[in-house]
């Protein structure tokens, strides 16, 4: 694995106050499976994860089937292979982590977190933080230090790391955790900066630093991180389900932008005119669709995508077409509405209001990345995000977010 992801392996050795697994499901087992169970889970949501591995192994051979206890043994094996010497050791308890993962039916955000980032890792099962080995071996030893809880120690192995490395964005981002850990909040901010300094594009320190100022109760400056780390890798699931849970404990929810197309109800009325050519046809709202779909076609069938991308071999879905697009749609609706008798029509169309408004906002763009990114798409993303970031928070902001509630 490349040092510029490795970071993402120290989010298992953490329960994200963001995204708390949910341990309150019971086992069906007999009193003393409780008893068992409710110690594991205790030590387990307390940060104790060394002390609660030997007893979710044995809860997991008791009843395979207790999930939660299956999601709290996987994120413990991955914290404790982070203290082993033994690579070929380390590696077989990480694919281990990954396997009852995989098995479990758990949705919980630490589940579908933790399995998203193993399923990432080589499938040797081994993990790298750096080509240089004595960056490496710093960094792997900060991690066996963090797992272990001496926080102090780690802080100094990750130091000497980035001592050696300037710009080992993993180092930077552990010491801020460790601070972070240690409830030094103000050196942890800082921390968390200096790391988002080195690589803006990389969403893991916002989240971190998000997840932090949510347990000082800044719930506001939480969510202005997380909008960070949306637009940093806006196709992170992870960052999708911190973004949802932060939502959720505002009591809120994050808001679906979606204006669609009415595709089926266009081959419907293409074909009662094919049927029925004296018909007269009329004037409304699916005038602009059509005008969309149209745009599309000559990018797809004419040739127009070519003329763009002339260095591409074959054609893709762009940013370039689905924004071109859009804004025929808008230009077709705007004529509608400035005709009284199709301006009805067109407040009727839920989709096409979406669009106006977005294109009012100078934000079409923005929605295109976000909410139609597919393969293609997404393969403009780092440009834009370039030269328009301003645009892409803004739109996280103004559609998507809902605001955080009033401080009290």
């Amino acid at each position: 694995m490349s040092s510029c992801h490795s970071q993402s392996w120290h989010l298992v050795l953490l329960l994200s106050l963001l995204a708390p697994p949910c341990l309150l499901g019971q086992s069906a087992g007999n009193d003393a499976y409780q008893a068992t169970r409710n110690k594991a889970m205790e030590l387990f949501t307390n940060g104790h994860r060394m002390e609660a591995l030997p007893l979710l192994e044995e809860l997991n051979q008791k009843d395979p089937r207790d999930q939660e206890a299956a999601v709290a043994l996987a994120a413990s094996l991955v914290d404790h292979a982070a203290t082993l010497s033994d690579a070929e050791a380390a590696a077989k308890e990480r694919l281990h982590a990954r396997d009852l993962l995989q098995k479990s039916e758990s949705t919980s955000p630490l589940a579908e977190n933790l399995l998203q980032l193993l399923q990432q890792m080589p499938e040797s099962g081994a993990i790298r933080f750096s080509d240089n080995p004595a960056v490496d071996q710093a960094m792997r030893a900060g991690e066996a230090a963090f797992s272990l809880r001496s926080f102090d120690e780690a802080i100094k192995d990750y130091s000497r790391a980035l001592e050696i490395e300037p710009k080992n964005y993993s180092a930077a981002l552990f010491i801020g955790n460790a601070y972070d850990k240690k409830e030094d909040f103000a050196q942890a901010a800082k921390w968390y900066e200096h790391a988002i300094g080195l690589d803006p594009n990389i969403e893991t320190a916002y989240r971190y630093y998000a997840d932090m100022l949510a347990k000082q109760g800044e719930m506001a400056k939480a969510r202005a991180m997380l909008i960070h780390a949306a637009v940093a890798e806006p196709y992170n699931r992870i960052v999708w389900r911190e973004l949802k849970a932060w939502a959720a404990i505002n009591n809120t929810q994050i808001n679906s932008v979606y204006a669609g197309v009415p595709v089926s109800a266009l081959k419907k009325d293409a074909q009662t005119l094919a049927d029925n050519p004296k018909q007269q046809q009329t004037h409304d709202a699916s005038d602009a669709w059509r005008a969309y779909l149209a745009v599309q076609a000559d990018w797809r069938n004419g040739g127009k995508f070519k003329e763009r991308f002339p260095q591409e071999t074959g054609y893709r879905h762009s940013l370039a077409e689905e924004s071109e697009a859009l804004n025929a749609a808008v230009a077709t609706a705007q004529k509608l509405i400035d005709d009284k008798r199709t301006a009805e029509l067109v407040a009727k169309d839920p989709g096409l209001l979406l669009l106006l408004k977005l294109h009012n906002a100078g934000l079409l763009d923005a929605y295109v990345l976000f909410s139609l990114g597919d393969a293609g798409i997404a393969k403009d993303y780092s440009a834009y995000r370039a030269a328009h970031r301003e645009k892409l928070e803004e739109y996280m902001d103004k559609f998507v977010v809902p605001p955080a509630p009033a401080m009290r």
